[in-house]
């Protein structure tokens, strides 16, 4: 048995799944006429859309025999299970049994709130069940409503540790250089109320050579962080949206939908800027594969021992921790704002204002 001065620990995973909103996917994935089964938070889901086109998303398994919803069909807004038929409605009610006339009035599965926004469908989570949190929605992005930019590409990874382990890396100062190869000049992070964002200026060979590139990211609530990033790529400069969801399978495994936007180059032509988007979008994939990988072979620590250099890593999990517990309970020093900066270009850059992504 070595001998140390420190041991790692690593406490019980929270018993609940965080609050707040969670991404399912790209909203168009499930507009096929079809039932989808989505793992999520220990259970199954089913989603599907209804004839009004809204997307609906259930509790998947039949409170009759247990029969799994996600596998069965639908009809008009209904979806019904592939044991005995029975049919629920978008909002959890039974609706139909094709051999009794007389409904059971306890039989219904649970319905979560959705919300499409962003080219994504999104659910509310909440523990104790309560409704999404006025102040709290996901903000409409204006770039993937606008024709100057591409439609969102979505790529999907399934992570085999707890959520915090990517929620880190908001705070990460450290991990930019030596797994990405994108040393921060400038570095800051913001945290207030139920938001948490991360501004730095720096270079990536991948995605803007030597000239600097600027990135605005914001966690909204737990799972859904959003990034604004601007730089050179090639002879051009390159803005791009990035949409970095992460949602819970079980406590020890979660999914990232991850969309990428980029803005089209003036004066470049359609063929011109789709081969453009193409590699761009490419080699940002690239770049949290990076991640991925780090995140897939890692262990749980909760006592991390730091440097004078590392970003705030407790800070940011003190933000985390108000979402799993309930609202009453959610302490001051969780949402209260706090501020942390570093500078280390010697004064030669003009620093950005800390803010959160709007």
């Amino acid at each position: 048995m070595p001998l140390h001065d420190s041991t790692i620990t690593a406490g019980p995973i929270p018993e609940r799944y965080a609050r707040g909103w969670h991404c399912l996917g790209p909203a168009l994935k499930f507009k096929d006429g079809k039932p989808h089964t989505v793992d999520a938070f220990g259970t199954r889901l089913v989603v599907f859309q209804g004839e009004d086109g809204k997307l609906n998303a259930l509790d998947a398994w039949c409170p009759h025999m247990g029969g799994d919803l996600s596998h069965g069909r639908i009809e008009g807004s209904t979806v019904v299970c592939p044991f005995h038929g029975w049919s629920f409605g978008p909002d959890g009610d039974l609706k139909n049994i094709p051999y009794c006339k007389r409904l059971p009035r306890k039989a219904r599965v649970g319905k979560w709130h959705t919300d499409e926004i962003n080219e994504g469908l999104f659910v509310w989570h909440d523990h104790d069940g309560g409704d999404p949190i006025p102040g709290q929605s996901l903000p409409r992005l204006e770039q993937c409503y606008s024709a100057e930019w591409s439609d969102v590409r979505w790529a999907q990874w399934t992570i085999n540790i707890n959520n915090r382990e990517l929620v880190d890396n908001i705070a990460d100062f450290g991990h930019f250089d030596t797994v990405h190869g994108s040393p921060p000049v400038y570095f800051a992070n913001l945290f207030e109320g139920h938001k948490a964002s991360q501004l730095q200026v720096g270079t990536s060979e991948r995605l803007s050579g030597t000239d600097p590139l600027l990135t605005v990211a914001t966690y909204f609530g737990p799972a859904c962080l959003f990034v604004e990033m601007s730089g050179a790529f090639g002879d051009h400069r390159i803005e791009s949206l990035l949409l970095t969801c992460n949602t819970p399978i079980t406590k020890n495994s979660f999914i990232i939908n991850y969309g990428v936007a980029v803005k089209r180059v003036p004066g470049l032509t359609k063929a011109e800027n789709q081969s453009l988007i193409d590699t761009y979008v490419r080699l940002a994939q690239e770049a949290l594969t990076q991640d991925v990988e780090i995140w897939d072979n890692k262990r749980r620590i909760d006592n991390p021992v730091l440097c004078e250099m590392d970003g705030p890593i407790y800070q940011a999990r003190k933000w985390y921790d108000q979402f799993f517990v309930p609202v009453s309970e959610v302490s001051e020093e969780s949402t209260r704002v706090q501020t942390y900066e570093m500078d280390i270009s010697g004064g030669s850059i003009r620093k950005p204002v800390i803010r959160h992504l709007r």
